[in-house]
């Protein structure tokens, strides 16, 4: 069997904040990667998962408020997670923009937030298949960890056969 290499994304998340707090996550070696919004659905109800974005090349003050959340009915209320990638060395800034576009596509199709409408019902497996991401810190209602075996169609094709017992 070929041995496959797995790409592990941690990601470490912090919040909640509010959107006046925003001009605070403007440091240009750290504040980096993917956010979470939280806030008042008509369907869904209040301080529900929004919407999952990327802040890449761009810090979480800059990326965050160009989405216009202070327009909301209720933004006094919108909630603001933010997720750093974090390991054992800093990648360099193609990889680390990578991890970030891998990060944002697995967990918007996974969580199908309301206002994600591109991603949520289809992935590009390109790059995700072999994606394991874990979620640290205050995730909020992510899932703590997802692998791209389960949400891609690699598994697909394999024949899979219940156990039996065999002495």
């Amino acid at each position: 069997m070929d041995s496959i290499e797995i790409k592990l994304i941690q990601i470490h998340w912090d919040g909640p904040f509010k959107l006046s707090d925003l001009p605070s996550l403007m440091n240009t070696e750290t504040d980096y990667g993917v956010y979470q919004i939280y806030g008042k659905h008509t369907t869904y109800g209040n301080d529900v998962l929004l919407y999952i974005g990327k802040a890449d090349r761009q810090t979480f003050g800059i990326r965050i408020p160009q989405e216009n959340w202070i327009d909301t009915n209720d933004s006094n209320n919108t909630k603001v997670y933010i997720g750093r990638m974090h390991g054992s060395k800093t990648p360099c800034g193609n990889e680390w923009s990578l991890e970030i576009d891998l990060a944002e596509r697995l967990l918007i199709y996974v969580h199908k937030p309301a206002y994600n409408a591109s991603g949520v019902s289809t992935i590009r497996d390109v790059g995700i298949q072999n994606l394991h991401i874990l979620n640290w810190g205050h995730h909020r209602d992510l899932l703590p960890e997802l692998s791209g075996n389960r949400w891609t169609s690699k598994l697909d094709s394999f024949d899979y056969q219940v156990y039996r017992w065999n002495e």
